[in-house]
This record gives structure tokens, C-alpha cells and sequence, in this order.
């Protein structure tokens, strides 16, 4: 079956389109026409997006990248999953009817050291889908062959979506940081849809984890998702003293800052132990906060500051993996379509505990 007959492939499809792009953005569901496919391309219908904070500050406009109008880009979204309804004339790969998913990067030249190496999303030839291409708040879209994800048998669509970028971004996090079993995995934002993520992930690899969020829902989510203590920094005066405590009083072997705060960043060096790391994860908007410390401190107990970016072809397949054997799974709330600008506004008031999930279908 190497082409779809174009009878069930509607002309025009439903999309979250940005309105009034800037800080006093709008998110409307409108009709747009259905792409076609070049010769290198799956088209996906998609059964389901996640909404992440990215998504909000490219329709904010207050990272330093041009914005998606750009791009002539109207709808963001990088994390969906669904199924190949129409391939391209060169694809020999991916057949209609198999399942697909979008990630935060479209594609990558594979043609470079960074491409080689697994480091494909540093490609200076990797756009970022939802904003340079359209991305996964529209049901039809486009997606080159070979840079599509493919999700396993026992992940379903809902849980797919948000592993695609939050699951994928917080595995390649934890990889790059090289904590080992028994260490101590300390995540500022645990309660979070990144966050979350981290916590069932580092237990699953045998590290013990420190949630550090506000609020008893976080918590409990938290100590549910295999949190060994939680810290809430609406309660505690002193966070880092208080995590340093938990961790044998000598600090976290590695502090995964999901959350966005500059508090976070700047207490984070105050959690960690000797040789400690700092994982920046989370994406601040430009200018807000700063990762590190007094050069003093960094020195005097030997710091790492790494930062990782959305997770490679290969980060998004382990991450499913574990999705797969039932050691993550997504937390998350479903909005039907017409509802997806209260999903945004949701999100944007930063009121969610876990993912917001779009169901194209309902």
C-alpha cells in the first residue's frame, strides 16, 4: 500500500493557530488546508499534542529567536502522536497506517560530526517544528521520513506526545549528567511536566530522587512517582540546606533544573555535594536568570554546569522504551480541541501539575 487513497484525507483540517502574536497573544481553533507531502515526507494525522511551555514562549515572542511569523508559522506544538495516512514517493521506511510522532526538532542534514555523534538537534540543518515548520497544535502535518519518531506497541497516544519532547529532553538530562545508581537526583520543577518525567526515570535507574516543588498536590504526585523526599519551597525557609540534609548532609550528586525560576538556578549549586552537577533544563525567558555561581564556590567544590537540549532520535526511543515496560508514564489532563486555548491559558498561569494533553479526536 504505498500511497492512501486520497478520498479519506480531508482538504482542510482543524488547528490551535496564534493570534496576535506577542504578550497579549490569543490561541484560536481555526480551518487550514491539509499538506501535501513532497517526496521525502510522511503526512501524520494526529490523535493527539501535548502543550509545553516552549509553545508558549514562542507565541509570547520572548525568547532571542525570530518569531514564528517569521517562518509564516501559525500554530506551535512539537510533541504529538498518530498515524502515517500518506507517504511521499521516495519513502520506502514508513508505510500508511504505522504510528508516528513529532519531536521538538524536525530534521538534521546527517551529514556532520554533531549528526554522527548522536548530537543530531545541535545540527545547525535542525529546524524546530511549531516554529520554523508547523507544528503538532494542527492534526494533519508534515514530518520528513526520516526523522520521524516511531512509537512502540503499549505506549498510547496521550502518553506518546508528551515523551516526544518532555520524556526524551529529561532522559538525554540524566544521560549526559552520568549519575549512577545510588546517587542522588534532586529536581527543582519535580511536579512539572518535564519534571515529573525525571523522577520516574532516575528511579527507574536506580537513583534516589528529591522533588523540590510548591504545594501539597506536587507532593503528593511526587512521593507517588518514586520520590525517596520532597521539599516544598513554600514551606521551607532554607530549600538547599534542606536538601543538603536529605542527601547523607553532603548534597545531590546531580540538581535537574526543570523549573524555570531564576530562584531555582541560583540555589541549585547550593544543593550540590562535591563534583555536584547542574542540569539546566528548564528555559527561562532571555536575560531572567543566571546558571552557575561565584567562581569562588564552583571552584571550591568542583561544579559542573552542563546544558542539554531536547533529546536525539535515539533519547526519544529509549525514553519510549521505558515507557513501554511501564516505568514512565506521563501524568497527564486531556482537553478536547475546542478547548486547547484554555489548555494554553492553563498552562500559562502555571496552574498544571503534570501535562496538558489535546485530543484531536473528541
Amino acid at each position: 500500500m504505498a500511497n492512501n487513497s486520497n478520498n479519506d484525507i480531508p482538504k482542510t483540517c482543524k488547528a490551535g493557530v496564534v493570534v496576535n502574536e506577542g504578550p497579549d497573544f490569543k490561541l484560536a481553533v481555526e480551518d487550514v488546508p491539509v499538506p501535501e507531502p513532497g517526496p521525502d515526507d510522511v503526512l501524520i494525522k494526529l490523535n493527539a499534542t501535548g502543550i509545553c511551555y516552549s509553545d508558549i514562549h514562542y507565541m509570547l515572542n520572548d525568547l532571542p529567536i525570530p518569531p514564528m511569523s517569521t517562518f509564516g508559522v501559525k500554530s506551535p506544538g512539537h510533541e504529538g502522536a498518530g498515524v502515517v495516512v500518506k507517504i511521499g514517493s521516495n519513502v520506502k521506511n514508513w508505510k500508511v497506517g504505522d504510528r508516528a510522532g513529532i519531536k521538538p526538532a524536525y530534521d538534521a542534514c546527517f551529514n556532520c560530526e554533531l549528526c554522527w555523534t548522536g548530537k543530531e538537534t545541535y545540527c545547525d540543518d535542525s529546524p524546530q517544528i511549531g516554529l520554523q515548520y508547523p507544528g503538532s497544535y494542527q492534526q494533519y502535518l508534515l514530518s520528513p521520513a526520516r526523522y520521524t519518531q516511531r512509537i512502540p506497541e503499549g505506549v498510547d497516544d496521550f502518553s506518546a506526545g508528551p515523551i516526544m519532547c518532555s520524556g526524551s529532553t529529561i532522559y538525554c538530562s540524566l544521560k549526559e549528567s552520568g549519575l549512577k545508581p545510588g546517587d542522588w537526583a534532586v529536581f527543582p520543577g519535580a511536579g512539572g511536566g518535564v519534571g515529573h518525567m525525571g523522577v520516574q526515570l532516575a528511579k527507574a535507574m536506580g537513583m534516589r530522587v528529591v522533588g523540590v516543588d510548591g504545594g501539597d498536590d506536587k507532593k503528593d504526585l511526587c512521593m507517588k512517582l518514586g520520590c525517596e523526599a520532597f521539599v516544598d519551597f513554600t514551606k521551607v525557609k532554607d530549600v538547599a540546606e534542606e536538601v543538603v540534609k536529605i542527601c547523607d548532609g553532603k548534597g545531590a550528586h546531580g540538581v535537574f533544573v526543570t523549573a524555570t525560576s531564576a530562584a531555582a538556578y541560583s540555589s541549585a549549586p547550593m544543593m550540590c555535594r562535591i563534583g555536584g552537577r547542574i542540569m539546566c533544563v528548564g528555559l527561562p525567558p532571555a536575560g531572567t536568570a543566571f546558571a552557575g555561581a561565584d567562581p569562588l564556590l564552583m571552584v571550591g567544590k568542583n561544579l559542573h554546569v552542563i546544558g542539554t537540549k531536547v533529546g536525539s532520535l535515539y533519547d526519544t526511543t529509549k525514553a519510549l522504551e521505558f515507557a513501554a515496560r511501564g516505568q514512565l508514564k506521563p501524568i497527564y489532563e486531556v482537553f478536547p480541541l475546542a478547548k486547547m486555548p484554555e489548555a494554553v491559558d492553563k498552562l500559562r498561569s502555571g496552574k498544571v501539575a503534570g501535562r496538558l494533553v489535546v485530543d484531536f479526536d473528541s
